[in-house]
């Protein structure tokens, strides 16, 4: 287990947010990302998780009163993974991008077979 201070990854978060290409990160709507130190109960090794309604499924009433989706990445399960600093970079960026993609729309599968799974 990696030690990081909760202050060193959420940085390693914001870093991961800097690297999103500045076009889609333009497309992303009422979004919020957050950092949380430990994942839901039933899910223990959760490293992020996604919850909204994905751009692809939003109809013209979606925005009437819709609270922002979120994206919470998970601190103490992604540190447990991890061996080194660099890792727990790597995974963060991985995670980022991963939760970043179900908001446009992208299933697990199809981020598995793109490599970010």
């Amino acid at each position: 287990m990696v030690k990081m201070s909760r202050e060193a990854f959420e940085d390693a978060v914001r870093d991961a947010l800097d690297q999103i290409p500045a076009e889609l990160a333009t497309e992303m709507d009422n979004v919020v990302v957050l950092v949380e130190d430990d994942s839901p109960e039933d899910e223990p090794e959760l490293l992020g998780l996604y919850e909204g309604v994905a751009l692809t499924d939003r109809d013209s009433w979606w925005a009437a009163g819709s609270l922002p989706d979120r994206i919470t990445i998970f601190r103490n399960p992604t540190l447990a993974m991890c061996a080194t600093r660099a890792e727990v970079v790597e995974e963060v960026l991985v995670t980022v991008v991963h939760e970043i993609a179900h908001h446009f729309g992208i299933d697990d599968d199809r981020l598995h077979d793109l490599g970010w799974g």
